[in-house]
């Protein structure tokens, strides 16, 4: 595990966080662990379980209405890491595509981006799917704050630990 589940205080998902900041919000006493890994982490004098899931301590008022900043990272997280022509799954090469290319007015947000191999990217090249013969595997969407963030736990394979806990 790298990455752990951090919910309010009212059971609300906030987000993923990465081990080091996790550990460092249980020893300033800011969180409580919810749920726990099988593994242990070692130290010189204590072993602890590995968190899973953590809940603040304190209620943090939530911000509605606010858009996730457009980023290559979100985008292929959004669509799974997989190609908008071809439909492969990858990890790591995907770039973005333009719909709209940029030379023709299109613009760098969720509604004219795709993440792209490098093969279809340079078949489409400067032109139109359309006009290169390609078509769109998805129907290209602009996430919400929590949808994206249920894909991004969903990725990381945590959704389970949600689930069992009723969230």
């Amino acid at each position: 595990m790298t990455s752990c589940v951090l919910i309010n205080a009212d059971y609300q998902v906030l987000g993923v966080i990465s081990m080091k900041k996790a550990w460092k919000l249980i020893t300033k006493g800011k969180v409580v662990v919810v749920k726990a890994a099988e593994t242990f982490i070692h130290t010189v004098s204590k072993s602890f379980l590995v968190p899973i899931v953590l809940r603040l301590v304190k209620l943090v008022r939530m911000i509605y209405g606010r858009k996730i900043p457009f980023s290559k990272r979100s985008l292929q997280i959004l669509y799974n890491f997989t190609c908008g022509y071809c439909g492969v799954h990858q990890k790591s090469g995907l770039t973005i595509d333009h719909i709209v290319p940029k030379s023709r007015g299109g613009k760098s947000d969720y509604s004219n981006t795709v993440p792209c191999c490098l093969r279809c990217n340079n078949i489409k090249d400067n032109r139109l799917p359309s006009e290169a013969g390609m078509t769109l595997k998805y129907k290209v969407v602009v996430p919400t704050i929590q949808e994206f963030l249920q894909l991004s736990i969903k990725n990381l394979g945590l959704d389970g630990y949600l689930r069992e806990l009723g969230l």
